[in-house]
């Protein structure tokens, strides 16, 4: 079984603007939306995709990525 970042990485053509969706979407709940886009920022580690753009906010100690937008490599 796929995870929500590998699907959305599938699901996207090589060069293309892909951003993560808000409302509406799986990635409704802002803890569900960061945990997929620290996932989508281990498949641009690994060199398949390049992250353009994204917006964290911090809170005491913690982080939350709150927009994200990919270009997928491969």
């Amino acid at each position: 079984m796929n995870s929500l970042a590998m699907d959305l990485f599938l699901d996207s053509s090589p060069g293309e603007l892909v951003e993560l969706p808000h409302a509406g979407s799986a990635l409704e709940h802002p803890l569900v939306f960061d945990r997929v886009a620290r996932d989508i920022q281990r498949l641009a580690a690994d060199g398949r995709l390049e992250v353009v753009r994204q917006t964290v906010t911090t809170e005491g100690d913690g982080s939350l990525i709150q927009d994200l937008q990919f270009r997928r490599l491969l």
